[in-house]
């Protein structure tokens, strides 16, 4: 599925033919990715037969040899015993989080370094990407609207722990800062305000689910391990649709503080 494919969809005049035929796309592309993944274990395999080491094998794909023995494994692979071992890090994710830890330069880094752990972070992607539904939702848009998409790992201790993802619409933000590569200096935060943006409301819904394949890939999850995907849709005071993050954490490497109203703590 490229991006010529998905404006040719986006002309097709009847909304449920448009729906259903971006349903079966998407269908499309997840067997693509699943079969893709199945092809590069049986390369693995092959190479293993070949008699290549796993050390080897990492070298030649830029990755360590524990993530060629996952590979090996797929997502789908279950481990009853994961559960029990330790984590390789635990990090805390507020909700909702402090509105001074989101005016500053990164969230995350604050965060983490509030809790002693030493955090890094590198952009994967910046560029133009089609709205998931769930996106497309929270910007106001079609499903498959062609959107500005940010997206950042986040480490802790040099462990991946977070994939966090920026959309933007692209009629607002298309030629902006917002929509050059690189991290946006002195914080994303700032840049929207000096777009004229004020904030008004946002808000947050956590989904825990297993992993795509690009997630388990990237995160370097264990076989059996789930994600939590929070989704923040931050809107501004005259009520547009300013920013959605999509922030997918590693589930077994995040424990999750919620916030209460002042005065209205319970047990």
């Amino acid at each position: 599925m490229d991006l010529n494919t998905l404006r040719d969809v986006s002309e097709l005049s009847d909304p449920i033919e448009r729906a259903r035929v971006l349903g079966r796309l998407m269908t499309e592309e997840q067997e693509r990715l699943e079969e893709a993944a199945k092809m590069r274990r049986q390369a693995i395999a092959e190479a293993r037969d070949s008699g290549m080491g796993l050390e080897e094998i990492g070298a030649r794909l830029g990755v360590s040899p524990g993530r060629i023995s996952q590979m090996r494994k797929g997502p789908t692979a279950r481990a009853p015993e994961a559960a029990a071992r330790a984590p390789k890090v635990l990090v805390r994710r507020a909700l909702p989080t402090d509105p001074a830890v989101r005016a500053s330069a990164s969230l995350f880094l604050v965060e983490a370094e509030r809790q002693g752990i030493k955090p890094d972070r590198r952009m994967l992607y910046v560029g133009p990407e089609p709205a998931s539904d769930h996106v497309a939702a929270c910007l106001r848009v079609e499903p498959g609207t062609e959107v500005i998409a940010r997206r950042k790992m986040m480490t802790a201790n040099e462990v991946p722990v977070r994939i966090a993802t920026s959309y933007f619409r692209a009629d607002l933000f298309g030629g902006t800062r917002i929509a050059e590569p690189e991290f946006v200096r002195p914080s994303l935060q700032s840049a929207l305000v000096a777009l004229g943006h004020v904030f008004g409301h946002a808000e947050e819904n956590l989904t825990a689910r297993p992993p795509t394949s690009f997630e388990y890939d990237t995160l370097e999850l264990e076989p059996g391990e789930w994600v939590v995907q929070v989704l923040r849709a931050g809107y501004s005071s005259k009520d547009t649709p300013v920013h959605v993050l999509e922030t997918i954490c590693a589930a077994n490497r995040h424990i999750f503080s919620i916030g209460q109203v002042s005065g209205y703590d319970e047990f």
